[in-house]
């Protein structure tokens, strides 16, 4: 490929003969021979997949986790004692655990096709000396590309003729607004892409005027090319959840092998038959290995996906809701994201007064204040509003949502037309009273558009366009006195006016009209109107979401295309660098990768930066431990949002590769629904960390139970059935129930869990062993006093069992919370009320229809069995409050 290299200037600072000869071409394009030639060795122009991606291998990895492994060995197992039904239910639950993870991960890697979708089906260019239309796929270096409004760019271009030419290059460089273009050769070679005046690259959009260049690059080498193979080249990583989970697996796996042999050991040791200590022991391997695991933890994921898609937030990866809950630092990309991509008139200088303007976006609602005070516009604003107003071909119409509005044309020109509204000006009646006879159309090089009407008195001409034209074609102003001549004490105050209002971020346009003139002199003798400065505003909301963010002990960051002024504004007023500082894309490629890993905790705001800056940043970040959110809706941010471990891409004006290259899309382009996907995140982990908990803790006190009968010299206190029976009633949908329970009230008001630590914290640790310890001292000293008072052993068995099932039950509502106690809220989750309830009821038919007790090996209990039952049961209940409140005390300690 014909490139720009270390040995050679870059395209941008070579004129048009050196063009040219470089890539061996001319004004008059190519001819067919050559360009043949170079699409062989060149190849087409579009995107390859640099790795394919094989659904079969994306399939096998779902059966590699450690605990979906397990499972299938408890599926068989339990096929093997005749359980057909319990193992049905593994292998089906194993099914949809790896189908959804197929599922999810093969979508994820669909982000190159994304990327080809969006180059330009075909292109006009010169060829053999004549316009033609051609496939896009077949343009080659040297080809000379004609644009023109609507076109979308299809290679990445030297620009050798640009009139009045604007291109949209929001999804590549982050760019908030059309970017004018120029054919001038740039001096600086290292200048950004987003300065690069006289290259188009492919992808981009033409919003205005007309061009010509020549093709520099294509397919893989352009731009986009370079994005492809950032987004390929990144490894996604593993959530904590699935590190986490992974762990367990490993954990229960070694534990329960190593507890199930000691047991069948000592029972072979004491003489008990091989078959039945065999049995015996896969039924206790089953009981100990968490065959709900995977389905609690994908009804905990669906579930809280479903209230997310409430708060406009959608999953595309059911595991990475949980990461939202561990995230420390959210990277936001500013145009769409924390500001609404809307330019918006916030100020306006009238006859030597300021008028600030309320409202966001293009909806027409608003109000005008002077001095803090709402006032009704003054008949000079109003000309300066009506003027702007004429001189617009921009409209601004109803969205497809209720309170939506679109813009049709330039954002600037929207933003004027959005400002009459608010003062009563409509576009249609100003239009139907003045009517348009003529123009002088915008350029880049005249930096001003004006339009010529009918009134009353004859022709007006009305103008916009960049202060320094204007004001260079004004020599009168409108005050109240009437129209005064512009001396140069005036020129002076606007101009500072002028000044002040971009060094405050504000695009500044200025407005004046001419009456009783023709096209000819419609430029001169003007009379100066006023300024009016606009913005792509913070979204109303942004603000407090930042806030609660930073209550949640989350850090934001924003990291932007845009101009570090203008960042720095939106930053300000959003408190974003309350502690941070600002770096632009050329400081951060000056420092190396340990100079940004020791600074960047420091940084606020990232401005001017590329598609390869954000990625430095994002990887930066993670090396420090951090757990990062990137949010983003270009082109340009689909590499880190791939990189991050939390990619959020915006659905209404997110490309469709930021879509598919991120984790989660919020559908109303939203920053604060970031703020209720984080919520969500963490009750869904907090609700798994529940679930274990409980499920371990029984475990143990199961295990327990059968160890300290033999190591006591006792018979075995359960049966095989029963020890399933009890796995079943409680880990079944009690287990089930606490995925869906309601969240802690302050859960927004703790720090993000530390990833790194995983699942089980002191806290968790201590309560699963006071809660299985306790378990089995209470039941091996209830099953030892049956059998001393003279029960028979059928009956002393059935108490175990049915006071074994209860404790968990217990258990169930203590662990709602590791921190509070139960007596907090103790029945606030009814689908738990619901599936104890049903479990007892169960209970009961297994203890009392004599039926089941053979198969079951029970007993009719006495309403003095039940006594001592619960009693010992609900023994649980004190000891685990005990033990949060020591817990509490511990840690309010060491605050």
């Amino acid at each position: 490929m014909i490139r720009a290299t270390q040995d050679h200037a870059p395209w941008h600072t070579l004129d048009t003969a050196e063009l040219y000869a470089r890539l061996v071409s001319s004004p008059a394009g190519l001819d067919s021979p050559q360009a043949a030639d170079r699409l062989s060795r060149y190849g087409a122009n579009e995107l390859e997949a640099v790795r394919p991606i094989s659904p079969w291998s994306v399939l096998f990895r779902q059966f590699k986790n450690v605990l979906i492994v397990i499972l299938l060995l408890a599926a068989l197992l339990s096929a093997f004692l005749g359980h057909a039904l319990e193992a049905a239910a593994i292998s089906v639950i194993v099914l949809f655990a790896a189908l959804l993870g197929f599922a999810q991960e093969y979508r994820a890697e669909r982000s190159l096709e994304s990327l080809r979708r969006m180059a330009a089906p075909e292109a006009r260019i010169v060829r053999d000396g004549a316009e033609v239309t051609v496939a896009a796929r077949e343009l080659v270096p040297g080809d000379l590309l004609l644009l023109r409004a609507g076109d979308r760019v299809a290679a990445d271009v030297r620009l050798t003729q640009a009139y009045g030419l604007q291109l949209e290059e929001a999804t590549l460089t982050g760019e908030s607004l059309p970017v004018d273009k120029s054919a001038a050769l740039l001096a600086d070679a290292q200048a950004p892409l987003s300065e690069r005046r006289n290259m188009a690259y492919a992808g981009t959009v033409v919003s205005y005027g007309r061009g010509a260049g020549v093709v520099v690059a294509t397919g893989m080498e352009t731009e986009f090319g370079g994005i492809a193979r950032m987004i390929s080249g990144i490894e996604g990583g593993r959530t904590p959840l699935q590190e986490n989970l992974d762990r367990v697996g490993s954990l229960l796996a070694r534990c329960a092998l190593v507890g199930v042999a000691v047991i069948v050991a000592g029972g072979l040791l004491r003489g008990e038959p091989f078959v039945g200590m065999l049995l015996f022991g896969i039924a206790l391997g089953v009981a100990a290995v968490p065959e709900a695991l995977p389905a609690v933890v994908t009804i905990s994921l669906a579930l809280g996906v479903q209230r997310m898609v409430k708060r406009h937030a959608l999953m595309r990866r059911l595991a990475a809701v949980e990461t939202l809950g561990s995230t420390t630092v959210i990277c936001s990309d500013k145009t769409g994201t924390l500001t609404k991509d809307e330019m918006t008139v916030r100020r306006c200088y009238c006859a030597g007064a300021w008028y600030e303007v309320s409202g966001a976006g293009y909806a027409p609602e608003g109000e005008f204040s002077r001095e803090g005070r709402v006032v009704a516009p003054p008949p000079l604003l109003l000309e300066l509003l009506r003027v702007g107003l004429l001189a617009c071909d921009a409209r601004v119409i109803p969205g497809e949502s209720a309170g939506s509005w679109t813009a049709q044309g330039d954002p600037t020109e929207a933003a004027l037309v959005v400002a009459a509204a608010k003062a009563g000006l409509e576009r249609e009646e100003l239009a139907a009273r003045y009517p348009r006879l003529d123009e002088i159309p915008f350029s880049s090089e005249r930096k001003c558009m004006t339009t010529l009407h009918r009134e009353e008195s004859g022709l007006v001409a009305c103008a916009k366009g960049a202060p320094e034209v204007i004001l260079s074609a004004c020599t009168a102003q409108l005050a109240d006195s009437g129209e005064p001549p512009l001396d140069d004490a005036a020129r002076s105050r606007i101009a500072e006016a002028a000044r002040g209002m971009a060094e405050g971020a504000l695009r500044v346009l200025a407005v004046a009209r001419k009456q009783g003139t023709d096209r000819a002199g419609a430029e001169s003798g003007m009379t100066f109107l006023g300024l009016v400065g606009m913005i792509d505003p913070p979204r109303p909301e942004a603000r407090d979401a930042i806030g609660t963010c930073r209550e949640a002990g989350i850090r934001p960051v924003m990291i932007t295309g845009d101009h570090p002024v203008t960042a720095v504004a939106v930053a300000r007023e959003l408190g974003l660098l309350e502690h941070g500082r600002v770096v632009t894309g050329a400081e951060l490629e000056a420092m190396d990768d340990a100079t940004l890993e020791r600074e960047v905790e420091s940084i606020g705001v990232y401005a001017r930066v590329s598609p390869a800056h954000k990625l430095r940043v994002v990887a930066a970040l993670q090396k420090r431990g951090e757990v990062v959110a990137m949010t983003g809706d270009g082109v340009n941010d689909a590499p880190a949002l791939k990189k991050a471990d939390i990619g959020v891409a915006m659905g209404i004006t997110g490309t469709a590769v930021s879509k598919e290259a991120a984790a989660m899309i919020l559908t109303d382009d939203n920053f604060a629904s970031i703020v209720a996907a984080v919520e969500e995140g963490r009750a869904i982990f907090d609700n798994i960390k529940k679930y274990l908990m409980y499920l371990l803790s029984s475990n143990i006190g199961e295990i327990g139970l059968m160890a300290g009968a033999m190591l006591m010299g006792l018979p075995l206190p359960l049966s095989a059935v029963q020890i399933l029976y009890v796995n079943l009633a409680t880990d079944g949908l009690p287990a089930l129930a606490l995925a869906v329970d309601p969240a802690e009230p302050d859960l927004m008001r703790r720090p993000p869990r530390d990833a790194s630590r995983g699942i089980f914290n002191r806290s968790v640790v201590t309560l699963i062993l006071a809660g299985g310890a306790w378990s089995t001292l209470v039941n091996l000293a209830l099953f030892a006093w049956a059998r001393a008072s003279g029960c028979s052993d059928a009956e002393a068995m059935t108490m175990t069992f049915v006071s074994l099932v209860l404790i968990q039950f217990f258990k169930a509502y203590n662990f709602r919370s590791d921190r509070d106690s139960v007596f907090r809220r103790p029945f606030a989750n009814r689908w738990l009320n619901l599936a104890v309830s049903w479990e007892i009821c169960l209970l009961l038919a297994v203890v009392y229809l004599p039926v089941l007790h053979r198969p079951f090996g029970t007993f009719s209990l006495t309403p003095l069995d039940w006594g001592v039952i619960i009693l010992a049961s609900g023994s649980v209940v004190p000891v685990l409050e005990l033990t949060k409140w020591l817990l509490r005390r511990r840690d309010s300690a060491f605050i």
